[in-house]
């Protein structure tokens, strides 16, 4: 009698989770940002694969959605396209700002509860959002990133995307496999209070991991480019490698400055010691200072270097506490807060 409470009781607590997850998934609020430059070849049809994917969604439930296309400065008949779909929410810069600027500007425009993000290339599948949804809800993630484990891209730009994939991975470490996937999901709270500049659009799961937001990733399809050209070029290859750099002193010392900066300056010290005690044993031993001029120099410059290190990380330390004071943010998140009762 015992044993069939217990199964009932399992039983009950199954069919309470399968309507809880029947819930979440019957609720579901998109927005589907896509940056678009020059695809006016491709634009159109992404419209409309995107959707019928949200119409469709998930287990016959569709989603509350909305699509917003950001025009990066198209020239080439984008805007015209697009103003001719619907139901669509049409955002044009003045002119070309960059991927990360349109996705930025869509991110701050988006009012649903998720975010989903693709190319305008017409690469990115849409039929993979419901999945990526359905991944997100299920291990109560922040964020679901995109895997192109087979790219549809040449042979140039997958040898370099994979060398910068494992460049980022030593430097950044964000867990990922392919953080360059425009494909991803997002909770819309990821980006309350967080601006995106330069080429960050790829260290975006970087970025949220830094704040304690949860990454997942999910292998996507990926498709060849039909029509238009790739915006790929070696000056984006550049920036990249410079914003990832900021992204690990962000992650490392954006907090305390001083203690990267103080370090290098302990070391520079240091060996202004060791040159200087070389200098003076040296004059000692030989009378002769002519031989110790390099020796000499190297301690000035070591201990004038020091000198700068510090106090450019004291001034770093006082400029974060600006900065997280006047822009009312803190170096925490907090997950959530609950306060309990004694029964």
């Amino acid at each position: 009698m015992e044993k069939q409470h217990q199964n009932n009781s399992l039983q009950d607590n199954s069919l309470q989770d399968n309507s809880l997850q029947n819930d979440s998934l019957r609720n579901i609020s998109i927005s589907i940002v896509i940056p678009v430059f020059n695809e006016a070849g491709n634009i159109a049809k992404l419209f409309e694969e995107t959707k019928a994917v949200c119409e469709a969604g998930i287990d016959g439930h569709p989603f509350d959605y909305e699509i917003i296309i950001v025009d990066d400065g198209s020239s080439d008949g984008t805007g015209r396209i697009c103003r001719s779909l619907s139901p669509l929410t049409y955002i044009q810069f003045r002119k070309n700002y960059g991927q990360t600027s349109a996705l930025d500007c869509g991110f701050k425009a988006a009012s649903k509860d998720l975010i989903a993000a693709l190319d305008g290339d017409g690469q990115n599948d849409p039929a993979d959002i419901p999945e990526m949804v359905r991944y997100l809800l299920d291990h109560d993630l922040d964020v679901v990133s995109g895997w192109r484990r087979n790219r549809q891209d040449s042979f140039m730009k997958n040898f370099v995307s994979r060398g910068a994939n494992l460049l980022r991975y030593l430097i950044v470490h964000d867990g990922i496999h392919d953080s360059g996937c425009t494909l991803k999901i997002y909770r819309r709270e990821c980006f309350e209070d967080l601006t995106l500049f330069g080429e960050q659009h790829r260290f975006i799961p970087a970025l949220l991991k830094i704040r304690g937001f949860q990454v997942g990733e999910i292998e996507v399809n990926h498709r060849p480019r039909i029509n238009g050209k790739s915006k790929y070029s070696f000056l984006r290859i550049v920036k990249g490698f410079l914003d990832m750099l900021s992204v690990w002193f962000w992650s490392k010392y954006a907090s305390r400055p001083l203690y990267l900066l103080g370090g290098v300056s302990l070391l520079f010290f240091f060996l202004a010691i060791v040159f200087g005690c070389w200098t003076v044993a040296g004059y000692i031993l030989t009378r002769h200072m002519r031989y110790f001029i390099i020796q000499m120099i190297l301690t000035i410059f070591f201990f004038m270097a020091g000198l700068l290190m510090m106090i450019t990380g004291l001034l770093g330390e006082m400029m974060m506490k600006t900065y997280f004071n006047t822009q009312g943010t803190l170096p925490y998140r907090v997950k959530e807060k609950v306060t309990l009762h004694e029964e």
